[in-house]
């Protein structure tokens, strides 16, 4: 299989999870105002399920390195089975609630209070279970970034500075979507040996094994709960099964094409995380939040109609960003 040799390319791999998570939302506009979220979800997830199968039969079982993933899957215990399965099921949970929060509450406040604090707290649970990096110099990259993340939501909050103040059910998705993304990728980890890719310990299972396990723990929760908010949505009318099935091919294709891009930024993450260390890859990855920012600013001009001074908190927040990445990637010298 596939393994990362050095540092640098563990780096590259986590710049590549950022523009992927912080890049597949995009084809959730693109696959139009009349396909509801709750829809598009069903072939997001069914491409993340894809894109783990495709890279565990590829990257994770050719070459004479490391165990393939026929071997390692047959022997891998059913505590770390389930510890990934977990691992899905709680970002499933995270990942919809965090949707319903930036629908209630707006990006301005989903966005600094759910990725904020699971950026914060998924590296200090990371970090506590395997102390890779400078811990000097990674939570000070952690501070500059969640200081972009702030004043991308100040931003925000120019551009929106009309609306209504949020209610208290938006704030409480936000807190719940937050704390429970920041501990999906701890048991995705844990049931690998993050020691030694090329020669795991028995029963522990490799980078590939796990994204599929944690892939099918998503798919499987998605019948529960995804099921319940296609029936009690948080916003909008309830939709079925038949709505899913009545939506023409090219729709269902831009949402796995989602899943596909999200499912490649967590792959390479995973692979990334036994050079780097789970909490300078994690932290690394969820730098997203400004991936996507740029996105809203360069070319959906989200920011086109905002007051004049919006520039000066957009300036600030790529200033801070770049100079919190340095800081989290000098940690792992």
């Amino acid at each position: 299989m596939f393994i990362i040799e050095n540092y640098s390319v563990a780096v590259l791999f986590c710049f590549i999870t950022m523009l992927c998570w912080g890049s597949w939302a995009n084809t959730q506009k693109l696959a139009g105002k009349t396909w509801r979220f709750e829809l598009f979800y069903w072939d997001y997830v069914i491409g993340i399920v894809l894109f783990s199968l495709i890279s565990a039969l590829t990257l994770g079982s050719f070459g004479d390195r490391g165990r393939s993933f026929a071997s390692d899957i047959s022997q891998a215990t059913s505590a770390n089975i389930i510890s990934a399965l977990i691992g899905g099921i709680i970002f499933n949970a995270a990942n919809i609630l965090f949707s319903a929060a930036i629908s209630i509450a707006g990006i301005a406040v989903a966005f600094p209070l759910s990725i904020g604090l699971a950026l914060v707290l998924g590296v200090v649970v990371n970090y506590a279970a395997q102390q890779k990096g400078n811990p000097v110099f990674l939570f000070l990259g952690v501070a500059l970034v969640m200081i972009a993340i702030i004043l991308n939501a100040m931003a925000y909050r120019k551009l929106n500075a009309g609306n209504k103040s949020v209610s208290a059910k938006g704030i409480g998705l936000c807190l719940v979507a937050g704390v429970l993304m920041s501990f999906f990728y701890r048991f995705v980890a844990s049931a690998m040996d993050l020691e030694n890719f090329e020669s795991p310990a028995a029963g522990k299972m490799t980078p590939y094994t796990a994204t599929f396990i944690f892939s099918l723990g998503i798919f499987l929760s998605n019948f529960i709960f995804n099921t319940l908010l296609m029936r009690k949505p948080f916003a909008g009318a309830p939709v079925s099964y038949s709505d899913y099935f009545s939506g023409k091919f090219s729709i269902h294709m831009v949402g796995i094409l989602g899943g596909l891009i999200w499912g490649l930024g967590n792959s390479l993450n995973l692979i990334a995380a036994g050079k780097a260390g789970p909490a300078i890859s994690y932290g690394l990855g969820q730098g997203a939040t400004l991936v996507a920012a740029l996105w809203g600013v360069f070319v959906w001009k989200e920011f086109s109609s905002a007051p004049k001074k919006t520039n000066v908190f957009i300036a600030w927040m790529f200033i801070f960003f770049i100079c919190g990445l340095g800081s989290i990637i000098y940690a792992g010298l």
